[in-house]
């Protein structure tokens, strides 16, 4: 997301982007944070530090609060100190999944594992120490860079098995959104410029099954290999998953500006150069 997020702000002729990384600013220091916004002075500070490996987060809640939510405090009280927008990114995960219908901005919020806690709390402390802020919740990111802490994404994932010839096993019965990361940095980057604030919606439009997910993929590629269905019991993890963590927004006009996921994943596709334009 940040990667993406970066290119798509240097697009914008107007603006100056000062991409940071773990080395140069951590989060979870305050004085790190502090030091290099009041030597940089930006306007706007976006954060996309997170914790992102769900189940880890399960046995290392320390550092899953330490990153999501005491590093989201730290950079919204150093965006205070320079009267800079704070922006964090946030996640479907702050929802239990037990609506039927995709989950709105201005739905409760009632997380049922250790990441989306933490991401809340992260929402909380923003709110409650940033003067002026943004909140962009996102879900099941899915881009050409791939996030760092889980070692890839979910497609990649797939595609590697079904070259391999692997038998590969999907549940069905949990709905997401998946969303491409050029496509929420594109709107992201229009809320920014738009001094757009409080909480948003930032997925693809439409939603669907892991399982349809990984099956879209398979055959936008032209691979050949099944795809098993299977129920969400016969894939425990030691994190619970919300049953629907589907997303839209109501904040953003219907129809929703952000396309379709299939176009997305097929876009995703061309850009990784798996499938021609």
């Amino acid at each position: 997301m940040g990667g993406d997020l970066a290119v798509v702000l240097e697009q914008s002729s107007h603006l100056e982007v000062l991409a940071l990384s773990h080395e140069q600013a951590d989060c979870t220091q305050a004085g790190s944070v502090r030091e290099v916004l009041l030597v940089a002075r930006p306007e706007v500070v976006i954060n996309c530090a997170a914790f992102v490996r769900v189940d880890d987060c399960e046995t290392q809640a320390r550092e899953a609060f330490e990153v999501n939510a005491l590093g989201a405090l730290n950079v919204a009280r150093a965006c205070a100190a320079i009267d800079a927008r704070c922006v964090y990114i946030s996640t479907d995960y702050v929802f239990n999944g037990a609506k039927s219908e995709p989950y709105l901005e201005s739905y409760e919020t009632c997380p049922i594992n250790v990441y989306g806690a933490s991401k809340l709390a992260g929402e909380h402390l923003v709110r409650q120490n940033a003067p002026r802020w943004l909140i962009v919740r996102v879900a099941s990111l899915f881009g050409k860079s791939g996030a760092r802490g889980k070692g890839g994404n979910f497609v990649e994932t797939i595609l590697a098995k079904a070259r391999r010839g692997e038998s590969i096993r999907v549940v069905s019965d949990i709905q997401i959104s998946p969303t491409y990361t050029r496509d929420a940095a594109r709107v992201l980057s229009e809320l920014i410029q738009n001094e757009t604030t409080g909480i948003i919606h930032a997925a693809n439009s439409g939603a669907c099954t892991w399982h349809e997910f990984a099956q879209a993929a398979v055959e936008l590629c032209r691979l050949n290999v099944p795809i098993q269905a299977i129920s969400s019991d016969e894939y425990p993890t030691p994190a619970r998953r919300p049953k629907n963590s589907a997303i839209a927004s109501e904040r953003l006009g219907t129809p929703s500006p952000i396309p379709h996921w299939r176009d997305a994943l097929r876009r995703y596709l061309i850009e990784k150069r798996y499938v021609d334009s």
